[in-house]
């Protein structure tokens, strides 16, 4: 049986529609908790990197594929990907059925006041849901004493159903791992930047290049700094033809 696998990774081919489905389905009937996590080259290429990270992501309930990248080595390695679908893009539709079901959402990290001022927007937009957000950690690579346990305690009395988490990857999905039993009952997402596109508080790319798969070149000029995180995409590139090589 053919390995549907990019870079060592199991790839379910999804829709959105498939996704929001199995969502819907586990907030009505929760049991553990639905860890979502979004697939791009530089997730996939930290997980050659680090065997824990590696580990949370081929066993994440769900996988969706975020990067253009995995969509075009799919391609390349006759590997089924399903539908693209950006994790902006699925936070963004979780949060517009909230209302219809009367759903508690928290948001944790991001900059300071980021997530409590979004709360509040959503909170304005749709009444009918409850929304709270908090920074909950000032750095996530130094974590002070008192910041997770004020998080818990929110966790506890707040019982989120939907909650989504940026701290950036792979950091956030490591802390969702180590926390996964205070999140009983939760789906949560780690969701990286998008605390600031959905804020407005950084420009997004036109729908066009979106739909380019050029994104991450928009992102990168109008953050030169992010230059750095883009060498995972050339060492992506290299251990995908790598892989397609090896197979043949």
């Amino acid at each position: 049986m053919r390995s549907n696998k990019i870079l060592g990774i199991t790839i379910i081919p999804e829709t959105k529609s498939t996704v929001l489905e199995k969502i819907i389905k586990y907030i009505k009937n929760p049991t553990g908790f639905l860890h979502t996590i979004s697939l791009n080259p530089e997730n996939l290429v930290i997980a050659t990197e680090n065997d824990l990270y590696k580990k949370i992501v081929e066993t994440g309930q769900i996988k969706i594929v975020d990067g253009i990248g995995v969509v075009l080595a799919g391609r390349l390695l006759s590997v089924e990907v399903g539908e693209r679908v950006t994790g902006v893009g699925l936070m963004d539709e979780l949060i517009k059925r909230a209302p219809d079901r009367r759903l508690r959402v928290l948001m944790i990290g991001g900059k300071e006041n980021l997530a409590l001022r979004l709360a509040q927007c959503y909170s304005d937009q749709f009444p009918e849901a409850k929304f709270n957000g908090l920074q909950g950690i000032g750095d996530i690579k130094n974590i002070k004493k008192g910041e997770e346990a004020k998080i818990f305690s929110i966790v506890a009395a707040y019982k989120p159903q939907l909650v989504f988490i940026a701290f950036g990857s792979p950091d956030q999905e490591l802390w969702i791992e180590r926390h996964k039993k205070k999140f009983t009952g939760c789906v949560i997402m780690g969701v990286g930047g998008a605390f600031d596109y959905l804020s407005s508080n950084v420009e997004r790319a036109p729908v066009f290049i979106q739909k380019l798969g050029l994104e991450w070149f928009y992102r990168l000029l109008n953050q030169p700094w992010r230059w750095k995180r883009q060498l995972r995409l050339i060492k992506f590139i290299w251990l995908v033809i790598k892989q397609k090589v090896k197979k043949e």
